[in-house]
């Protein structure tokens, strides 16, 4: 029974070896809008200091919308397009209905950008700057942000539930997911990391607190406590889906590394974080988890070039018929 794991395991680390990490796009440049749009990345930048200093939880409502439009079609703007008469987006998708939230935030910095320079920046590099600079607000670091995406006229309902992470989903099965996109475990570890701010829903980590919660934290006195908070905002049964607990209760509104401390001790949220270091084929995750958590510095660095690469899986079908939007909401007419 044994041999099946280590199998798999073997399997996918050739996987890992043969995998190319994604290119640059040659599209994307650093100095994209140097003579279009000179002040686009201030503009971004000062609405983005007033969202966060509004609620730091805005930062990362942000970094998750980032996430979830690179994940499905490349980061194209596609997650921010709502549904009309004719056309189905992919914010109702099961897995983004309740979860998703900031387009307000996103809307405010296209309608400044409008003003500017009309017509030029697109959505996709706007939510692709916005994500550097949340995350820099709340204390993490920075990144240069290669810009020049075009805004798809496209999205996909069913791409959301195919590709994104469950909250309850298998570490092989996670890692297959970002192997897909050209990201290696060393990305998907780093960017795991985003969990250190913002909240999830109990309908995602229901399963978690009323399973191995207790066996992986081995009864720290500190979890113990944790856990029955958990469980009052979570119960087992009920209408309480969207309630809501901080993924890092540490230190919930700083980005640091402390998630990885969490789990360290047994003590991550979701069952796909703590899967991380806790899973019997998680060696190499296991690994990195410990690296990250007594080397901020190297979580730092590493999160900033994975979230480059990130930024840098793009649609190619919107270098043909993409556009710049005007309302991020929908496409031109």
């Amino acid at each position: 029974m044994k041999i099946r794991p280590t199998l798999v395991l073997i399997c996918v680390h050739l996987l890992l070896h043969l995998s190319i990490l994604h290119a640059s796009d040659p599209h994307l440049t650093l100095d994209y809008y140097k003579s279009t749009c000179p002040n686009a990345e201030a503009i971004v930048r000062k609405e983005m200091e007033c969202a966060v200093l509004s609620d730091p939880r805005n930062a990362a409502l942000i970094l998750r919308l980032h996430f979830h439009d690179c994940f499905v079609q490349g980061c194209d703007g596609s997650v921010l397009l709502d549904d009309t008469v004719t056309f189905q987006g992919e914010k109702n998708a099961p897995t983004n209905l309740d979860a998703l939230k900031g387009f307000d935030i996103i809307d405010r910095i296209k309608n400044k950008l409008e003003s500017e320079c009309p017509g030029t920046v697109s959505c996709a590099d706007v939510l692709t700057i916005a994500a550097r600079d949340a995350t820099l607000l709340v204390g993490g670091p920075y990144w240069d942000v290669p810009v020049g995406r075009k805004d798809s006229k496209t999205a996909s309902f069913a791409l959301v539930e195919t590709n994104i992470p469950d909250a309850n989903e298998g570490l092989l099965s996670i890692i297959a997911k970002f192997i897909y996109q050209d990201l290696s475990v060393t990305d998907m570890v780093a960017l795991s990391g985003a969990h250190t701010i913002g909240m999830a829903r109990c309908t995602n980590y229901r399963a978690r607190v009323y399973g191995d919660y207790e066996i992986t934290s081995d009864n720290n006195p500190i979890a113990e406590s944790n856990l029955k908070s958990l469980k009052s905002t979570c119960p087992a049964t009920g209408g309480s889906d969207n309630n809501e607990a901080a993924m890092d209760y540490v230190s919930p509104n700083i980005f640091d590394n402390s998630y990885y401390h969490l789990l360290l001790s047994g003590e991550g949220l979701l069952n796909s974080d703590q899967e991380l270091y806790s899973s019997d084929l998680g060696i190499e995750t296991s690994k990195l988890v410990k690296k990250y958590a007594l080397d901020p510095i190297a979580f730092f660095e590493q999160f900033s070039e994975s979230m480059v690469k990130l930024g840098n899986i793009t649609n190619p079908e919107t270098y043909v018929d993409g556009e710049v939007r005007k309302n991020c909401r929908f496409m031109n007419t």
